[in-house]
């Protein structure tokens, strides 16, 4: 390969520049294994990263993309020989290293997860990171002693890409979900992957007091601000809350009275950095008992790689639904 396109980002004079390019392997971060990329995604953190929205990269330049899905050309390790599907979510892509979107990607081998068997590359990316963050809270949620004889799990931001797959993991898991959203157009769509119920962001009492009635036996908050204080004092006693992004504020006002009189736990999830062992448990999950029933709907959007600049402006304008594939190569 003597050159190949990536969608480079870099910062000149203060400000943000992305654009496609043409690199060589040794244009690229360092890493013991070199990977084809066929497949990568967009996640809001993509968007803020190539669109100079939000601060995401800690050096530059770098390849935009924090998912990738491809085959093994060349090793240095022995656990992954060419020939090899794997696929790579967070472990520093497009914030340290270079990301996903360019045909190749040379990776420490300590962040490649082989694709479980009977997944595609193109349904690996169709879960990607949002579905990874979504499978890496229900685990730990149900590690914590969550059940679903407990009582209905709240999905705040439900319509987005974690918010989606989470619905589904709980469904086919055997909860009750109850899907948090501004977006009334979207309750065909909310009901078709999975919710029992949808509640409206607009028609929710946010309430003033320590502790509001309880309602929720666990949570899974993509919001973050007065969203996640509410769900901190309507938990009913042991609930979870597992914490995944902060799309509404990153301030978070409460008391200390729902943790010492409820017993609620508030779970902190890094899908970034997230132990070797653990994330492969993770993905093995993804590949069995968490495996998504309704890619097809929540990841319908496939674009190619040169439609990429041009998807950026829906997650930040917070329009899009559910899941985008990028089509890299082959």
């Amino acid at each position: 390969m003597d050159s190949f396109r990536a969608f480079r980002i870099d910062e000149q004079d203060g400000e943000i520049v992305a654009g496609f390019r043409e690199l060589s392997i040794d244009d690229l971060t360092q890493g013991n294994v070199v990977v084809r990329v066929s497949h990568s995604s967009i996640n809001y953190k993509d968007a803020l990263a190539a669109t100079g929205a939000g601060m995401i990269l800690r050096r530059y330049p770098l390849n935009g993309g924090i998912d990738l899905a491809g085959v093994v050309v060349s090793s240095e390790d022995t656990d992954f020989q060419p020939g090899t599907a794997v696929l790579v979510n967070g472990c520093g892509l497009s914030e340290t290293v270079d990301g996903g979107y360019s045909e190749y990607a040379r990776l420490d081998s300590s962040s490649l997860v082989p694709i479980p068997e009977g997944m595609t590359p193109e349904e690996a990316m169709q879960i990607g990171t949002a579905g990874y963050t979504a499978a890496l809270a229900i685990h730990r949620m149900e590690q914590n002693g969550q059940t679903p004889d407990q009582g209905q799990v709240v999905v705040t931001g439900a319509t987005g890409g974690v918010g989606s797959i989470a619905i589904d993991m709980l469904k086919l898991r055997g909860y009750e979900v109850v899907a948090l959203t501004g977006k009334g157009s979207e309750e065909a769509y909310l009901r078709e992957i999975g919710a029992d119920r949808i509640l409206l962001r607009d028609q929710v009492d946010l309430g003033r007091r320590p502790m509001e009635k309880a309602q929720w036996a666990g949570a899974i908050d993509n919001l973050g601000g007065d969203y996640l204080a509410w769900l901190t004092r309507t938990m009913k006693y042991g609930g979870n809350i597992a914490s995944i992004g902060l799309a509404a504020s990153p301030a978070l006002k409460t008391t200390v009275l729902p943790f010492i009189l409820r017993a609620v736990c508030l779970l902190g999830i890094n899908s970034v950095d997230t132990p070797h062992d653990l994330r492969h448990a993770v993905w093995t999950r993804i590949g069995s008992d968490l495996k998504p029933q309704h890619l097809a709907t929540i990841g319908q959007r496939s674009i190619s790689f040169d439609e990429l600049p041009d998807a950026f402006r829906a997650y930040i304008d917070g329009t899009a639904r559910g899941r985008t594939v990028v089509r890299i190569g082959d």
